[in-house]
């Protein structure tokens, strides 16, 4: 396998599955002393361009993000669309999901991740960037997000 395949070290995020966003933002909002965050529907399809193992999907999911100092965490509850959210909560039931890392130059890694045996598995636009699930759950034992910001 080639090595550092991103191009960083520095974990950004901690994405977690779950299935009422309200009730466990809470309960994390409760635990750290903070105020609980708003939760938002991701961009609909015609914005977001959501892929899903190659195929455009509808899906979409709730989110919820506590900024943590250095580390953010998310909180994910699928709608019942096809996704890697709805098929990993599913199959897994609530908790991780991915550890997420900003990165540049999305298209070579993603197609250098491929190269190296970790499949895309979900891609999508988000207003100021795009995201991409990488599986590495052979190697690394959970899957990777790639976010790509847009140069200001």
């Amino acid at each position: 396998m080639d090595k550092n395949l991103i191009g960083t070290r520095t974990v950004t995020q901690i994405g977690l599955l779950v299935h009422d966003i309200e009730t466990t933002s809470q309960a994390y909002a409760d635990f750290f002393g903070i105020e609980k965050p708003n939760w938002f529907w991701t961009d609909t399809v015609d914005k977001a361009q959501t892929e899903y193992n190659g195929e455009s999907s509808v899906a979409r999911a709730k989110l919820a993000f506590f900024d943590m100092g250095s580390l953010q965490l998310e909180l994910i509850e699928p709608d019942e669309h096809p996704s890697t959210w709805r098929e990993h909560l599913d199959k897994h039931g609530e908790g991780p999901h991915h550890i997420a890392f900003v990165v540049d130059g999305m298209k070579e890694i993603v197609a250098s991740m491929e190269k190296n045996g970790m499949a895309l598995v979900q891609k999508g636009e988000y207003t100021g960037g795009r995201y991409a699930y990488m599986d590495t759950f052979k190697n690394l034992k959970i899957m990777l997000e790639l976010l790509e910001n847009d140069k200001k």
